[in-house]
């Protein structure tokens, strides 16, 4: 057992409020830092608790009326007697001390006076656990250099959050979590890489670059593009074309805000539907003011309504990637990858706007969540292990574009992000914004990762259907500008803060050192089987 640091004692608090502690007089306030895992000895529980709020106390009232003199001596005088730091706590997780190694939901609270630890690498590994399996390292605690770890297959399980204002490495955060993923083997993965940063190799803030995903993973990840999209179509394994035919209303209501669509415009469309069926759109673009007039007549519909709508979705005729007619194969050869348990990346590449990110992804992801239905409900009737989906995590950028309070009900992603993993499907939203997001799905987020955010909107909507979130709140408000993220939720035992793990050449050999490992695995285990076949 590791020798732990007294820091202070408990003098107060409640279950609900959370626990005041004094510090002792030998530790200084400086050294104690909102966001710190620490550990209170009960005399039935040890407590895995985090420090959320910091502040100065005094004994007596007159020496903050009439300060000493700054001097050292008066100072050291009165520190720890006269003055002294309060931590508040918030209470975690607890550890019975009879041999149990179950970490249980916190019930109670210890006893007065009962005392506050620094947490050692032991406590870490004991609540966070070690890397192995689908245990992998999202960083390390603010004073410490020991590992703590998220569940990779409770991250999958339900649709997650990366949040942070511009700077605070998103994207950096976004790579590790499916850099995981991928070695852990736990699920597919489906990344929009709307600014290229994903696939092949991207520019940091700084002067250098970091590996890709196909760099690190070799042919494990497919690279796809758009049709004419691509910087370099021989390094790309397809190329991604829309045709009129696959653009649905629901598509027209995602963009209405990017095509500036009026709110009847859904309606209209649902019209033409109803006449021509997946032509609808062709058809509406060939028509002349004649036949527009003749079409509003017959079907009581607004003409007004109809020149607008044809005036506006003609921008999506315009991009280079939607045609009248188009081959389905590279993205049935997309789908077949994802089930297969390969891993794809989406470049955009010159279409770095968000009226094609939104139409592309909103597209294709409506025949993905359709495909694993449908082997959903082929595993469920059959109740074969090999017709079971195999789970897939989606990440898309910009998330509030598609789950704002306005379209999360009625798109693809409110559907995926409410379903959670009932046909194997989640997200990972990556936002700026979260403040913009559906409150319901925000709700339904399993964990979340949020580097720094100064809106307060931004921080209440991150908290929503979190426990103790006020007290969170000045946790997440402390944080650095870089390399500093509030963990919580499913795939956490408790809400941590850790300094990420650099993105870095450290970084890339683990991944080889893992990719190696599990590679060597696999001809040991065909060999054995070769000799020794059943």
């Amino acid at each position: 057992m590791q020798r732990r640091q007294r820091l202070g004692v408990v003098t107060g608090g409640s279950l609900l409020e959370g626990l005041t502690v004094r510090l002792d007089a030998g530790t200084s306030v400086e050294d104690v830092r909102v966001g710190k895992f620490v550990v209170v000895q009960g005399q039935r529980f040890t407590f895995f608790s985090m420090v959320t709020d910091v502040r100065l106390g005094a004994a007596t009232p007159k020496v903050m009326l009439d300060p000493p003199p700054a001097d050292e001596f008066f100072a050291n005088v009165l520190s720890g007697t006269t003055t002294y730091g309060e931590l508040r706590l918030d209470l975690r997780l607890m550890l019975p001390l009879d041999g149990s190694t179950e970490l249980l939901p916190v019930k109670t609270v210890p006893h007065h006076f009962a005392p506050l630890f620094e947490a050692n690498a032991e406590d870490f590994q004991h609540v966070f656990g070690r890397e192995e399996g689908s245990q992998f390292m999202i960083g390390s605690p603010l004073d410490m250099d020991v590992p703590v770890c998220i569940d990779l297959n409770r991250l999958v399980e339900r649709s997650n959050g990366v949040f942070g204002k511009s700077g605070t490495g998103k994207s950096f955060l976004t790579r590790l979590l499916v850099c995981g993923v991928i070695l852990s083997d736990v699920a597919s993965n489906l990344i929009f890489d709307m600014h290229d940063e994903y696939g092949w190799a991207a520019r940091s803030e700084g002067a250098h670059f970091v590996k890709g995903l196909r760099q690190l993973f070799g042919s494990k990840v497919l690279l796809y593009a758009l049709a004419g999209g691509a910087f370099d179509r021989k390094s790309i394994d397809g190329e991604i074309v829309i045709g009129y035919d696959q653009i649905e209303p629901e598509d027209v209501l995602l963009l209405s805000e990017e095509l500036n669509l009026n709110p009847t415009a859904a309606e209209t469309a649902e019209l033409l539907v109803d006449a021509y069926g997946a032509d609808w759109l062709a058809q509406l673009w060939q028509m002349d003011q004649a036949d527009l007039k003749t079409f509003a007549d017959e079907k009581s519909a607004s003409l007004a309504s109809l020149n607008a709508l044809k005036r506006k979705t003609l921008q999506l005729k315009r991009l280079g990637f939607v045609r009248e007619r188009a081959d389905l194969s590279p993205i049935d050869h997309l789908i077949n990858a994802l089930m297969a348990g390969r891993h794809v990346v989406l470049s955009f590449g010159r279409y770095d706007d968000p009226l094609a990110y939104m139409l592309v992804a909103n597209v294709l992801t409506r025949r993905i969540h359709q495909r694993w239905r449908e082997q959903t409900e082929q595993y469920l009737h059959s109740k074969l292990e090999s017709d079971r989906p195999r789970p897939l995590m989606i990440t898309i950028e910009e998330a509030h574009k598609f789950l704002n309070p306005r379209l999360a009900r009625q798109t693809i992603f409110g559907a995926i992000a409410r379903e959670m993993r009932k046909y194997s499907v989640t997200l990972l939203v990556v936002d700026q914004r979260p403040s913009s997001i559906d409150s319901e799905v925000l709700s339904q987020l399993g964990t979340r990762i949020t580097a720094l955010l100064s809106d307060e909107q931004d921080i209440d909507a991150v908290f929503t259907g979190v426990g103790g979130r006020n007290r969170l709140r000045m946790v997440l408000a402390n944080l650095d500008t870089r390399q500093q993220a509030l963990v919580l939720g499913h795939a956490v035992p408790m809400p941590v803060v850790v300094r990420t793990r650099p993105y870095d050449e450290t970084f890339y050999r683990f991944i080889e050192q893992r990719t190696r490992r599990a590679r060597d695995m696999v001809t040991a285990q065909r060999e054995a089987d070769e000799l020794f076949p059943d």
